[in-house]
């Protein structure tokens, strides 16, 4: 499954500090691991009825430090199941950032782009320059992540990254760099 290059969605405007706790509690995501199940939960603690206002292709705008507090893949999961198309943010929390790419979530870092967005403003996300057009058409470049990084996200995550190339991008690398 890859995923489109351009996505194209309404925001929902988070502010920075926003942890895996508040993304899903954890007495949610300790009861299942199906993730339709927990995507009921996304942003819980901001909304309980988030689940119910989300529509398919919406897009998450975050300030600093996205995803921070548990190394828990749910919060990612969650979010990916919610029918969020994909995350903007200033910064990332590290884990969950990495998270995002194995589980095919397209995660973006794009610094300032809070003050860019407005909650339910339309925007564009393109995966193929790596960027953010804002409503008022500006351009913003998020920083820059390794392709075979993008590429795994792209293909929507490890799994079926693997499942469609029977390796990973990285066994290619280890092979060019033994090679020399």
């Amino acid at each position: 499954m890859t995923a489109p290059s351009i996505l194209r969605g309404r925001t929902w405007v988070w502010p920075d500090d926003v942890n895996t706790d508040i993304i899903i509690p954890f007495r949610f995501k300790a009861r299942t691991n199906d993730p339709v199940e927990m995507a009921k939960y996304v942003m819980y603690g901001f909304d309980p009825e988030f689940y119910k206002k989300v529509k398919a292709g919406d897009l998450f705008v975050a300030g600093k430090n996205f995803g921070g507090g548990s190394s828990r893949e749910q919060a990612p999961v969650a979010i990916k199941y919610s029918n969020v198309a994909g995350v903007v943010a200033e910064s990332f929390a590290r884990i969950f950032y990495r998270n995002c790419f194995a589980i095919g979530l397209p995660a973006l870092e794009v610094p300032g782009i809070t003050k860019q967005v407005k909650q339910f403003d339309e925007i564009e996300v393109n995966l193929q320059d790596w960027s953010v057009r804002t409503q008022d058409g500006s351009v913003h470049p998020a920083l820059k992540v390794p392709g075979f990084l993008r590429g795994l996200m792209q293909e929507g995550g490890l799994v079926e990254y693997y499942k469609h190339h029977h390796n990973f991008p990285w066994e290619t690398l280890e092979t060019k760099a033994v090679a020399r």
